[in-house]
């Protein structure tokens, strides 16, 4: 395989934040193609998805095309699949992972397709070289990718591996916290650039705070990861790939405080110490904890520098009842702490509970739609002006 030749990248992501890898990949200089619920099409070659995986910060993962074909049956995909050159990709000391998407009349189980994927590509490298590459489920190596839809199938390199919102910076998680992917996506939502300060209270394990750190320094995310997929394939080009670190480190020094810009300052706090010392833990891990201001209290005692700035909260849904109406207090006193404390900041609230929202008792002036996992939620826009309404 010629690594230069071009074809279909697939840029897979959260139900929801197309919108915002659309918003990425134009601005890497790529022209977006068809998109789809959880994905967007670009044209590019494997450098271009190596790329890719280094900068974006709201997809999943990068895929390449290797081959679409015409499949009705088991037979036939085993078939198309070992017919690729896979001895050309992948050494036979490699280890091998396969991940399927199945939705077609031809087989009811997606494992057994799975399988014999796995089979078509170990028996094809087996054959050429006469020896066999080890395979399971771990996403550290190669990784092959397909989507079997009625008639019809796709088979990818998953270039990316483990998910690109796996940033390796988050080694104390702490509870129920933020997708990296997510939480990225909310801070670009918020039209934060580092020129004005950001406060995160309920800062959690500062996933947040971290993300809005690395896109006011304009690191690539990327550079916090060691292993992708793409280094395990025979035409890894590795100088590339340690050159285009290299370009990326140079942008994110100029803009990280040590020339010409340095971002406003960034505040996270808690009520909880433990996830304040896991935020600056895992801030440290991202390089970023010179530009974050920890403290430990409780929100409304977060301290608000003076001027215009960007107030981001994550307060908790609930699943309970009883949750529920412990939080609607909560979600009161929110309200109350836009007013009283953060007058001419631009206020969000990120939720997945509506109900609790209203509680806040201020107008929005603007909803967005994201998805937690499963969950629906809403980015809720405050304008914090002095004698701001209450909803009515």
């Amino acid at each position: 395989m010629n690594p230069k030749h071009k074809n279909t990248i697939l840029i897979t992501c959260s139900a929801g934040l197309t919108d915002y890898v659309r918003r990425e990949v134009e601005d890497l200089g790529y022209r977006s193609g068809e998109c789809h619920k959880t994905g967007i099409e670009v044209e590019g070659d494997f450098y271009d998805a190596m790329r890719l995986n280094l900068y974006l910060r709201t997809a999943y993962n990068v895929l390449f095309l290797l081959k679409q074909f015409k499949c009705d049956g088991p037979d036939e995909l085993y078939r198309n699949v070992r017919n690729q050159p896979w001895e050309d990709i992948i050494s036979p000391q490699e280890y091998v992972s396969v991940v399927g998407r199945v939705n077609t009349e031809f087989v009811g189980n997606s494992m057994y397709a799975n399988l014999k994927v796995k089979d078509a590509i170990v028996d094809r490298v087996a054959g050429k070289t006469g020896s066999r590459p080890d395979s399971g489920k771990d996403k550290n190596n190669v990784v092959v990718q397909f989507y079997w839809k009625d008639d019809h199938c796709w088979l990818y390199l998953n270039t990316s591996g483990q998910k690109l919102s796996d940033r390796s910076y988050r080694k104390i998680p702490h509870k129920a916290p933020l997708r990296e992917s997510l939480a990225a996506a909310i801070i670009t939502a918020t039209g934060y650039d580092g020129s004005e300060p950001l406060v995160c209270p309920m800062c959690g394990s500062g996933t947040l705070a971290i993300e809005a750190a690395l896109i006011a320094s304009r690191r690539p995310p990327g550079l916090l990861r060691s292993n992708y997929g793409f280094m395990h394939v025979k035409y890894f080009d590795e100088p590339g790939w340690r050159q285009m670190r290299i370009e990326a480190l140079k942008i994110s020094k100029i803009r990280g405080g040590k020339a010409d810009f340095k971002p406003a300052r960034i505040i996270a706090t808690d009520i909880d110490a433990e996830a304040v010392e896991a935020a600056r833990k895992n801030a440290m891990t991202a390089g970023v904890s010179h530009l974050i201001d920890f403290d430990v209290c409780d929100f409304a005692d977060t301290v608000i520098p003076p001027g215009a700035g960007t107030i981001v909260m994550n307060p908790e849904y609930g699943l309970r009842l009883g949750e529920i109406e412990k939080l609607q207090n909560t979600y009161k006193r929110i309200g109350d702490f836009f007013k009283q404390k953060c007058s001419g900041y631009t206020g969000y609230i990120f939720t997945g509970n509506p109900a609790l929202a209203k509680k806040v008792g201020l107008r929005t002036s603007r909803r967005f739609e994201f998805f937690n996992a499963n969950i629906e939620c809403r980015l809720l826009k405050y304008e914090l002006y002095p004698g701001t309404k209450n909803k009515t």
